[in-house]
């Protein structure tokens, strides 16, 4: 049996399957920890093809583990379908236009990245009955990854113990290895505690968290230039004590994000901005807490994977795009501004190999990146909680193409593109480019042994979870203080 050209026709028979989950859970637009519909419709999905399905994996009421054949090796494949909040957007449509009533939307693509890895999963299982090869696929519903690091507490509950490798991928506006190594962050919470009076008449008896938080703010905008370069901080008021400004506020709260290359640096950080905490408190004449409610881990790229998943995703091509999603893509390309749109048919015309005419009738990269070994050394400055699974197996990625080039995510025109065909195209592509590799990995095992050794060089077998003692999954996304 041709392993390729199974990969390719079983993917062509689940490609209407992929889509359904695509736009199924595009619909539904849920917050982490709360895609209940999402997970749902992905766990029908799995079963009704065969996977026993367990839901509620990790203790997190939205995560689910489907399984697959049996022995060694085991695959994993990781899926996430949250949505990110105020970023409804009607598909297809090139000017924003929210739904009414939804609040959420898919605006870095989880709808397409659920779809694209739960169809890798079916893919690949199909080929194992075909062929009868000893082993395993287990996919991973993993929630949360945008602001609740959900594959973290999994880690730490240990539900990726026994995978031999694990992959993924992500929806983008390109086709490539994302063999970029990501950033880890801590997420705090510091709330002050003060004294109200009347602040017109007698102000002196007042003790203002605001301006605490105010004054811790400024502090660590000073900091900032006495950090290393890689680090981001950033902060949002949770609470700002009150709306009336003739009361000294009592209480306000801040939320922190410190993120660094690698944990240790986000805590050194993060030791600093606790100091500035406690002296704007000391300043104020206030009290503070500071609360870690979570994090995640850097993201180690592995070397053969990433190249193997390359090589699959090279093998198979891009996304098989046809006028029906260019024809979106155009209204999207006209939408731009005029220089940020001949920006993308020169980085698209070159890219795909034609003329910047050619590539403006269709907008959409198919061209598939190589990978290229100096991709590890990128360091970006976004981060995900992949990065927790891949210190304890080896793990590789890919992106593929749901939205014009220049398509920033966390946008509403990343939202209106995958809810669309582009959206359905792109996690089929990725689909079978993951089934493939799998394939080759329970083909040539010896693969994950070398894997396994350049993760132990990278890491030394250690693992460090973000998850301090003591905090659930319910803590991570707080609440102001006094609301229901």
């Amino acid at each position: 049996m041709d392993t390729l050209q199974f990969i390719r026709q079983t993917a062509a028979e689940k490609a209407a399957l992929i889509s359904q989950v695509n736009r199924g859970v595009w619909q539904s637009a849920e917050f982490g920890y709360s895609e209940t519909e999402s997970s749902a419709l992905i766990a029908q999905v799995l079963r009704g093809e065969g996977f026993a399905v367990q839901t509620g994996t990790g203790g997190l009421p939205t995560a689910l583990e489907a399984t697959w054949g049996q022995g060694a090796p085991v695959i994993g494949i990781l899926g996430e379908y949250d949505a990110l909040p105020n970023l409804s957007q009607e598909a297809g449509v090139a000017e924003p236009r929210p739904i009414p009533g939804q609040k959420c939307g898919h605006g870095c693509g989880h709808s397409a990245l659920g779809a694209g890895a739960a169809g890798a999963a079916l893919i690949l299982k199909e080929w194992l009955q075909a062929t009868g090869t000893a082993g395993t696929v287990k996919f991973f519903g993993c929630p949360a990854e945008e602001t609740g690091f959900g594959k973290a507490f999994m880690a730490k509950a240990g539900c990726f113990a026994g995978l031999d490798a694990a992959l993924t991928w992500h929806p983008m506006d390109m086709n490539a290895a994302m063999a970029v190594r990501t950033v880890a962050y801590y997420k705090v919470r510091f709330d002050f505690k003060g004294r109200t009076a009347h602040a017109g008449a007698c102000p002196e008896q007042g003790r203002s968290a605001l301006d605490a938080c105010e004054l811790m703010n400024v502090g660590v905008n000073y900091l900032r230039e006495h950090i290393i370069s890689q680090a981001r901080v950033h902060y949002a008021y949770l609470d700002c004590g009150g709306d009336a400004p003739n009361v000294v506020q009592e209480r306000a709260s801040l939320l922190y994000f410190v993120r660094a290359p690698k944990l240790t640096d986000s805590a050194a950080i993060l030791e600093r901005i606790k100091k500035i905490a406690q002296g704007a408190a000391l300043m104020t004449e206030t009290e503070v807490t500071a609360t870690v409610l979570g994090g995640l881990s850097d993201t180690v790229p592995n070397p053969t994977l990433s190249k193997l998943l390359s090589d699959s995703f090279t093998a198979l091509g891009g996304p098989d795009f046809g006028e029906e999603e260019y024809a979106i893509a155009r209204r999207y390309l006209a939408a731009l501004a005029p220089e940020a749109r001949a920006a993308v048919l020169a980085q698209g015309a070159k890219l795909n190999g034609v003329t910047e005419d050619e590539f403006a009738l269709r907008p959409l990269n198919t061209a598939v990146i190589p990978f290229q070994p100096q991709m590890m050394a990128v360091v970006t400055t976004g981060s995900s909680d992949v990065g927790d699974v891949s210190y304890l197996v080896p793990t590789a990625q890919l992106t593929a193409a749901t939205a014009i080039p220049g398509t920033g995510p966390h946008t509403w025109q990343f939202t209106g593109q995958v809810g669309t065909s582009i959206g359905d195209k792109g996690s089929q592509a990725a689909a079978r480019a993951i089934a493939l590799a799998a394939a080759r990995l329970f083909e040539q095992p010896a693969l994950l042994e070398t894997a396994k050794q350049e993760l132990l060089a990278e890491t030394g077998g250690r693992y460090q979870s973000p998850i301090p003692s003591g905090i659930s999954y319910t803590d991570v996304n707080p609440k102001t203080p006094g609301q229901a």
